[in-house]
């Protein structure tokens, strides 16, 4: 059986009986694992930084270092701009290329990435910690299915004729933008390199991307699979570097056309060393703004460079603090594991975690009952054993951030079920945690904690629900469990989230839109998140999963003028799934509008 035959079970993540029965399927890490790339990837070729220096990279489960990558800054992000911009010059081979061509480079190497997917997997798990069955099943398959899904539509990107008044003819064509900056986070790194490059790609962008300083081996050794599937020379280019330096020129670089970043809010609540880089590089000369930028966030940060610079487009994907709604007559089970996988998947480094889990009256203390008892079998371990369910965490800054929300959950009031504490051994590794009796001013319920930690809160109304699970400076993804479809669509339609899951969470596919309201980011990119079924010219994602309590029946019956408030009549299509990943095209292309005076017009 070849590795693209191998599929994670549906319920694998549901239900551990059908985990266990998948290892079987599994092949084993790669043994002594080489790490070959570790320069930085300009215009086809491997090139050490202009200024020689190193960053130390890491193994997350022993604390240990692997190797030293070459450290991009600001005048290798100037080289590989010019590389960028040459490659997408008028006449260039990729310019001329064929739109089918394209598609057939980016199914090349969904088929490289299938051929060497053990060895990304060991390379995931080593870097970044993650669980290997979950790098094989689960990062990598999204990663093939990313760049096959945007393989097809590479030559179906359609414009349109326009029947204006006169003798005109006018029609639209979409377009590449230009050269697209591209800045992705650690706990993904292969699946947000393929989210970024492939629609970029499929529009006929060329890349300059920056992976993360903590994980950037795979996304290196993505630029060897590149070079080998045949893209022209500086069409990707791979510099892994710091945000102070590297990312911050990729900011605020007249050259770069577009920008798309991917990370946490709070990371840029107090980056002083990240903000005096990006000052310097957009030439701000007033000291006196230092304080006032100190208190903004990263995204913030890159928006206003983008703006200062070259007004450049920018797409920016900040992470959440995603309500979990469990009404009393939801399947408690189904709920209870569903809640678990949503909140510890990834070691909890997940942006759409549903951390804040609101739990109806009636069953609040029988689900902290069954969530504390699930928490307590979670296994955690080495990332190599293909029983762990848990890694580590991705390194002592973010094990240190996540022990000390603990503690001020512990000291505001919240009740400690289990867990709590780090596994005194080698490595980052934290116990799986569970609070209850938590109230919505506590701190860990209103920050991203980003690890193992599940917080309970109780309530009464589906009103009341619905007004606390807005009450978020986020707005990424939310979830909601019910047999009821009118509480169901009610919760789905109020919800102020990018996307909204019924009976289901991290329901995930390659084919839909993915991003956030309010300061969870903007724009939208390709998702792995499940087919909508919201009004065409809308931006949230829904997700019903069926045979959980929502049945085809209940949907046809539901009396969707009351439930959503308006007349929304011959507006949703309940017999037909709309897939919307074509979203992350949008972000990649400009539409042109022709028009052409013609000596007459016949209809």
């Amino acid at each position: 059986m070849t590795s693209s035959e191998i599929e994670m079970p549906g319920e694998v993540k549901a239900d551990p009986a059908a985990l266990m029965a998948s290892l079987h399927l599994l092949p084993s890490p790669t043994p002594n694992l080489e790490i070959k790339y570790t320069k930085i990837f300009i215009n086809n070729e491997w090139q050490n930084s202009e200024s020689g220096r190193v960053f130390p990279v890491y193994n997350p489960a022993t604390g240990e270092q692997v190797c030293e990558v070459q450290e991009a800054d600001k005048a290798d992000i100037d080289k590989a701009v010019q590389a960028a911009r040459l490659a997408f010059s008028l006449g260039s081979v990729w310019r001329r290329m064929d739109a089918s061509e394209r598609g057939r480079l980016l199914d090349k190497l969904a088929d490289l990435v299938e051929r060497d997917r053990a060895v990304l997997a060991t390379m995931e798990s080593l870097n970044g910690g993650k669980p290997f069955l979950q790098a094989f099943y689960v990062d990598l398959q999204g990663v093939i299915k990313t760049l096959r899904y945007y393989a097809g539509w590479a030559d179906k990107i359609h414009g349109m004729t326009i029947p204006v008044d006169g003798d005109y003819f006018t029609f639209t064509r979409h377009e590449p933008i230009g050269v697209c900056g591209q800045i992705i986070p650690w706990n993904f790194p292969l699946l947000m390199f393929a989210w970024k490059i492939a629609p970029a790609l499929c529009c006929g962008n060329t890349v300059v991307i920056k992976p993360a300083e903590q994980t950037p081996l795979s996304a290196l050794y993505m630029g060897a699979l590149v070079k080998e599937a045949g893209f022209p020379p500086g069409v990707i280019n791979i510099l892994p570097g710091y945000g102070p330096t590297a990312g911050a020129a990729i900011a605020s670089h007249v050259g770069i056309d577009k920008i798309a970043f991917t990370g946490s809010t709070e990371l840029g609540r107090t980056p002083y060393v990240f903000i005096c880089g990006l000052m310097a590089l957009v030439d701000l000369k007033v000291p006196v703004l230092l304080l006032a930028y100190g208190e903004k966030s990263v995204g913030k940060l890159i928006q206003e460079a983008a703006g200062r610079s070259n007004l450049k487009r920018v797409t920016l994907e900040l992470g959440g603090k995603s309500p979990n709604i469990i009404f009393a007559d939801a399947d408690l089970d189904y709920a209870v594991e569903q809640a678990h996988q949503g909140v510890f998947f990834n070691q909890g480094q997940c942006c759409t975690a549903g951390s804040r889990i609101f739990v109806e009256e009636s069953i609040y203390e029988e689900f902290v009952r069954r969530s504390v008892e699930r928490a307590k079998r979670r296994i955690v371990g080495s990332p190599f054993d293909p029983t762990t369910e848990q890694g580590p965490q991705i390194d002592k800054k973010q094990y240190n951030k996540i022990l000390e929300l603990i503690q001020s959950g512990v000291a505001e009031g919240a009740k400690l079920e289990c867990g709590g504490k780090g596994l005194g051994r080698k490595g980052f590794f934290i116990e799986p945690t569970v609070f209850s009796n938590v109230t919505d001013d506590m701190r860990i319920a209103k920050e991203e904690i980003f690890g193992p930690v599940q917080e309970i809160l109780r309530f009464k109304t589906m009103d009341e629900v619905i007004e606390r699970a807005n009450n978020s400076d986020f707005g990424l993804v939310a979830a909601v469990f019910t047999n009821d479809i009118n509480k169901a669509l009610t919760v789905s339609s109020a919800m102020q989230a990018g996307t909204v899951w019924i009976n289901c969470y991290n329901a995930l596919n390659a084919q839909s839109p993915f991003g956030g309201f309010k300061m969870s980011g903007n724009g939208r990119e390709i998702s792995l998140i499940v087919t909508c079924l919201v009004p065409i010219g809308s931006f949230e994602c829904g997700a019903v999963e069926l045979g959980h309590g929502v049945n085809g029946g209940d949907l046809l019956k539901t009396d969707w003028n009351r439930v959503l408030g308006r007349d929304w009549s011959g507006t949703y299509a309940l017999s037909k799934l709309h897939e919307w990943g074509e979203f992350g095209l949008r972000e990649y292309s400009e539409v042109k509008t022709v028009t052409v005076k013609i000596p007459q017009k016949n209809s």
